[in-house]
């Protein structure tokens, strides 16, 4: 496998894959080692996490100059996303020893009702690129600490970082057998999907996803999906600051270069404030800055994929072809590299395929609304619903508007943003199951339940 730096087009290093029969081997070790795993005391696995928990401050730099040179991120996002997922780690190790203890919740007469919960075993991790620290603590942190083993599969496009997470989990004590990298990309992932595996849980696109879910649907196993959105945001006419706001908007719809799956995709702006927020949120997309991602002095970096230009591309030609107007950017940056500029569309409509296909980039469409019932229609026209968000200073309509939306995370005045103590859940084509807060320690573990006559 070769690693590419997509700032550069330069090759990194070349890593071999791992194949078939290395993966078997994998998961047979990693069964055992899981047997005697699930035996160890809450006290030492939390002493383990914790320790990893540190060692990702440590090594801090060199992890996140790793990052940023095969995905192509801005240095400081490198740095804010282990930050992130160090507060994320603390979340588990506060909380997974009180949600995973026995639970008595009934007594009646001389029967004890109890409630406990055993690991599931030695179960796939498939993991993304954008975020690899983030969405990558989301899963195998709570399984590690829930007591199952973890077959780990970086992305392709970020193996570099899944190596490190490897190497630093086996230096903070977790057994190298109980937790291992698989490398590799499609075929890798397939290989996973064919082994007698106890949970799969992935991150990625929809397509990929739904593929996993049907073919291992027959093991009866739990899957996990956190996919794609088409996250839409409401500036409502109750806006106290709208340069502010579209300030958030901005770093909503640009921050990694719309590669989330939380981004801003599509914004819509009531008529009577529509004018002087587009004017804001032109200069904000204006500002921002593309190029070397370890120049600190840029906002944007390269995109990870430079097949993703391509399809911007399509994405633009096909809007304005519909009529829409290109207000800011629009077009790939000459030079080596996958750099894109930062590109607001004005004057759209949901049939062009930037307001219904997940862009997965800089590009953002805004729709002007006359009312709010409008607003509401067109945020659920989608075959998504991972986030949506409101602008308004009247709370209670912000929340009245995002109840009629069918998504799983609801946001009023702020966006793109995800806390360990809240589920992160997908509705429709975003995803299966939850990650984060206590519903996803839980997910990891069977509940057991026990029927005691004393």
């Amino acid at each position: 496998m070769k690693i590419i730096n997509p700032a550069t087009g330069t090759l990194l290093r070349e890593i071999p894959e791992t194949n078939a029969t290395e993966i078997k081997a994998k998961l047979d070790r990693a069964v055992l080692s899981q047997s005697a795993w699930k035996k160890t005391s809450m006290e030492e696995r939390l002493k383990c996490i914790k320790n990893f928990h540190e060692l990702l401050d440590k090594e801090r730099e060199i992890l996140a100059r790793d990052l940023t040179l095969e995905v192509g991120k801005p240095i400081q996002e490198s740095i804010n996303e282990l930050s992130g997922a160090r507060n994320r780690i603390r979340f588990f190790l506060e909380q997974t020893e009180a949600t995973l203890a026995e639970n008595p919740v009934r007594t009646d007469g001389g029967m004890q009702e109890i409630i406990t919960h055993d690991p599931l075993g030695v179960i796939a991790n498939i993991s993304a690129w954008n975020y690899p620290y983030l969405v990558g603590v989301n899963v195998f942190i709570p399984a590690l600490l829930a007591g199952n083993g973890v077959l780990y599969k970086p992305s392709e496009f970020a193996t570099l970082t899944g190596l490190h997470i490897e190497r630093l989990l086996h230096e903070a004590g977790i057994p190298k057998e109980l937790f291992t990298a698989v490398i590799g990309g499609a075929q890798a992932g397939e290989e996973l999907l064919n082994l007698p595996l106890q949970g799969y849980f992935f991150t990625g696109s929809y397509k990929t996803g739904r593929l996993i879910a049907e073919k291992v649907s027959s093991k009866l196993v739990p899957v996990g999906l956190e996919l794609g959105g088409k996250d839409p945001l409401y500036v409502t006419d109750e806006v106290l600051d709208l340069k502010k706001t579209a300030n958030s908007v901005a770093e909503g719809c640009f921050y990694n270069n719309g590669q989330s799956c939380c981004a801003v995709e599509r914004v819509y702006v009531h008529a009577r404030v529509y004018d002087e927020f587009i004017q804001h949120l032109r200069g904000e997309t204006l500002a921002l800055r593309a190029g070397n991602p370890m120049d600190r002095g840029f906002q944007q970096g390269s995109l990870t994929r430079p097949s993703q230009i391509e399809f911007l591309e399509s994405q633009i030609e096909d809007a304005v072809k519909k009529g829409a107007k290109v207000l800011v950017g629009g077009k790939r940056i000459p030079g080596p590299g996958a750099f894109f500029e930062p590109t607001l569309l004005i004057d759209v409509n949901h049939d062009m395929a930037v307001m219904r296909e997940e862009s997965f980039g800089p590009i953002i469409g805004v729709m002007k609304v006359n009312h709010d019932e409008e607003a509401i229609r067109l945020m659920n026209d989608t075959d998504y619903g991972l986030t949506a968000a409101v602008y308004s200073f009247n709370t209670e309509r912000a929340k009245s508007i995002l109840s009629k939306v069918d998504s799983g995370t609801a946001y009023v005045n702020c966006c793109d943003r995800v806390s360990p103590y809240l589920p992160w859940a997908g509705r429709k084509n975003s995803g299966l199951g939850a990650t984060l807060s206590t519903l996803g320690i839980l997910a990891f573990t069977r509940p057991r339940g026990w029927h005691i006559r004393g």
